[in-house]
């Protein structure tokens, strides 16, 4: 069965070719799915209605050997991921998904930048704040921040995958879920300005409808 357009809503639509280390480490301590590691490809999909992510992770996981990392519904949306060291079977899950929805991925929503910051030489009662929240690595006092927030929300994810190709960063949360996502990365100042370029470069690059 093909849903109908006007009853769905494609917001993410991203591919990750091969996940970076940071960022599989950090996945590695939310997922409640199958463990993906570093090297792997994966797929993040966000949609309206929420719902629906349960019938498209079914389909997914069904058709081709991509395994599940993720799948959440919250106030308004749902996302899921799947991976594979195959980076045909995740391209393949994806299309699959596409093809039953009547989508193609450039009917996704395009991702807009809502913040990007760097904040530099990071106090140490504002490390130690920040460090209770977090789910990645250490921030360190005098180290620069790098805080990007955008929508929809599981655009992040690539956002932070591409800045870690182009920098030596130190990821210390993602927040993937909800209306906007966000990360925070750490590191010397000119690595960090690498990463937002790289970050906002790649968000800048994909296409797809006006949110």
């Amino acid at each position: 069965m093909i849903m109908e357009k006007s009853n769905f809503q494609l917001r993410v639509y991203c591919y990750l070719d091969r996940m970076q280390s940071e960022l599989a480490a950090f996945v590695g301590t939310i997922t409640q799915g199958d463990l993906l590691v570093e090297g792997m490809a994966s797929l993040y999909v966000e949609m309206a209605p929420g719902n629906e992510v349960f019938r498209m992770v079914d389909i997914a996981v069904k058709a081709t050997e991509a395994r599940p990392g993720a799948q959440v519904v919250e106030r308004e949306f749902g996302m899921f991921e799947v991976h594979s060291h195959d980076q045909a079977a995740v391209l393949e899950s994806g299309k699959i998904v596409l093809d039953r929805l009547g989508l193609q991925r450039e009917d996704r929503i395009k991702p807009k930048v809502f913040s990007d910051n760097l904040i530099t030489r990071i106090d140490p009662y504002q490390a130690q704040l920040l460090n209770r929240f977090r789910r990645g690595s250490m921030l360190v006092p005098g180290e620069t921040l790098f805080v990007l927030e955008v929508a929809p929300a599981a655009y992040i994810m690539y956002a932070a995958n591409e800045a870690e190709k182009k920098s030596n960063v130190k990821l210390i949360h993602v927040t993937s879920v909800g209306r906007f996502g966000r990360m925070w990365m750490s590191g010397t100042e000119s690595e960090m300005v690498t990463a937002r370029d790289a970050a906002i470069q790649a968000l800048d690059g994909i296409e797809g409808v006006e949110g």
